[in-house]
Formats: C-alpha cells, structure tokens, sequence
C-alpha cells in the first residue's frame, strides 16, 4: 500500500513538473490608457522619476518607503531605488532609452521580496490632442516563477496595477490641462 502511495505522488509531482516546464518562458503584460493631453507632456510626466509619485499606483502603497534618485533627474541614465513593506518590496529602476515623446524603456532590478530582472515599457502615440499611452512590462520567467504563476495570474496582478497606474496618470495630466 506505501508502495503505491509513493508511485502515486511520484506520478503527480512528475506531472506537475512537466506542465511547469512547459508554461512559456516569456511574460508580457501591457496596459493602454488614451489621456487627453499631448504626448510631449504625458512624456514628461513619466521621463521624470521625481514625478512618478503623483500617479505610480505603488507609491501610495507604502507611503514610509524609502526611496533614492541618482544619476541624472530624467531620462536615460536616471535611477530610482526604493525599500518598503511587503507589498512594494525593493528594488532598482534604471531608465535605459527615451526617445522624447515616442517611447521609454526602464530596466527592473527587483531585490524582494524575490529577485527578478524585467524590462518595463512606455510608448506614446498621438490621436489627435490626446495621447495613446501604452505600459508594458516583459520578461524572461525562471522554473520557480512559472511554479508560482500556476497558482497565481501575473497578467491580472501588475496588470491590475497597470490600469490603476494609467487612471492616475490620465487624471495628473488632464487636472493640469484645466
């Protein structure tokens, strides 16, 4: 009967570890938002690590985070560090391409609560007066994460986080234009 048992289990963790592996090894998760006001201010607002506390949905999450600037004040080179509770955890933003009011690209060093390296995107299409913002973030995603993600949905998690982002954003910028 322990014989049994133990080929039992054997056999679903054998499954599980196949259908694991077999998850994709690549995320993206990417969120749009269309803001009335025009794509050179919307770029500024995100090009700008010092604004990000308007409208990120994380900054409010842990209002004592300690949070660092180095390198310039905006665009490429710029850098954010941040260590918080649990829900924000730690971690590095480095801004590594800005093409002025077109596109950025941010490099994400994640210390905790795990450690991950992921690359988030901002691009910036003009519809008239107003400004397609489209948020992504992408990434490579080891055994453990693709684990994880089983039992948990990325694309709804950060996603989630996207949409409020964008919302906060959209309200910044539109309160401006009045």
């Amino acid at each position: 009967m322990l014989k049994k048992i133990v080929i039992g289990l054997a056999a679903v963790i054998a499954v599980f570890v196949i259908v694991v592996a077999l998850q994709p090894s690549e995320f993206r998760i990417e969120r749009s938002a269309t803001i009335s006001a025009p794509p050179a201010k919307v770029f500024e607002q995100v090009n700008d690590f010092h604004k990000w506390d308007d409208w990120s949905p994380w900054a409010k999450l842990d209002p004592n985070a300690k949070a660092a600037f180095k390198g310039p004040a905006s665009g490429e080179g710029a850098i954010f560090e941040w260590a918080g509770n649990s829900e924000v955890g730690e971690g590095r933003m480095t801004l590594i391409e800005s093409r002025p009011h077109q596109h950025i690209r941010i490099r994400l060093d994640f210390v905790k609560p795990m450690v991950d390296t992921s690359t988030a995107e901002f691009t910036f299409k003009p519809e008239g007066d107003r400004t397609t913002v489209t948020w992504a973030m992408f990434g490579r995603v080891n055994f453990i994460a693709k684990a994880i993600c089983m039992f948990m949905n990325r694309d709804e998690m950060v996603g989630g986080y996207f949409e409020k982002g964008l919302a906060n954003l959209k309200a910044v910028m539109e309160a401006a234009r009045n």
